[in-house]
């Protein structure tokens, strides 16, 4: 398993000099990742940074770490420009983004600007647009819409989502991002056995698929003390390829944060 420190890019760490700050403090710790969110912080009350802007700023200060942007609410932004800032950052950073995706959970950052958050129409969207983000990255036909992306055919597309259609729109692609800490990334809300379950259920969705075969990647979101590796580790052997360390500003002060990502990832 591989470790990715989470910023949920609200309130104080919206300003990415903080979370510059913390992506150098975790490359030196030895994490392999960082993952950031997608928000406009509605809901919260809180301003919240833009994620391609972000690990643009992340890529510049770091030379090792993966780009993790999880995940990008592809029903309030155009497939072209998705692809066009994906492909962008893929190359600005040497291939190392992983563009995760999904419908968008927030109804505040819909609803806020006069959007609308039903469900039917944002799966609609969402699935005709992730085709078209794949094939503006592949440089399928004859539209452009950004520079080639460094890695090829194009960077990972992870599907972010707990609900059985997103297990199952998550199949189609290169990986899967759980959940297993409550909305505001504060605490714990799936032990690694229910875990384990939806990595059976993803499997079934995959065999379904006829993708059983193929390389996918599953992460999820977690809270760890570095003092308790085999309580992250369970979640190791249940399925999980990546566990990424909720960092948010309910968690703790920035000082707070900075000192769990000093300590380094939760490795048994």
């Amino acid at each position: 398993m591989r470790y990715a420190i989470d910023i949920a890019p609200l309130g104080d760490l919206a300003d990415p000099a903080a979370i510059v700050h913390l992506a150098v403090a975790a490359e030196r710790a030895g994490w392999d990742g960082l993952s950031t969110w997608d928000s406009l912080g509605a809901s919260m009350g809180a301003p919240a940074a833009d994620p391609f802007v972000a690990l643009a700023a992340v890529a510049s200060a770091t030379d090792r770490l993966r780009l993790i942007l999880s995940v990008v609410a592809l029903p309030r932004r155009r497939p072209q420009l998705v692809a066009q800032a994906a492909a962008t950052l893929d190359r600005w950073s040497g291939g190392r983004l992983v563009l995760g995706i999904g419908a968008g959970g927030d109804p505040g950052d819909f609803t806020s600007f006069g959007e609308s958050f039903e469900g039917g129409q944002r799966m609609a969207v969402f699935d005709r647009d992730a085709v078209l983000v794949d094939e503006y990255l592949r440089g399928v036909g004859e539209t452009v819409a950004g520079p080639r992306p460094a890695q090829e055919p194009r960077p990972p597309i992870w599907v972010g989502g707990m609900r059985p259609g997103a297990l199952r729109r998550a199949a189609r692609w290169d990986g899967w991002i759980a959940i297993a800490v409550n909305d505001e990334g504060s605490e714990m809300n799936l032990s690694a056995s229910g875990f384990g379950a939806l990595v059976g259920r993803m499997g079934e969705e995959l065999a379904a698929a006829g993708r059983s075969g193929a390389p996918f990647e599953i992460a999820v979101f977690g809270l760890s003390d570095p003092s308790e590796a085999d309580a992250v580790d369970a979640f190791g052997a249940a399925g999980a390829t990546w566990w990424l360390e909720s960092l948010s500003p309910l968690r703790g002060s920035f000082e707070e944060l900075l000192a769990r990502v000093e300590a380094g990832p939760p490795q048994p």
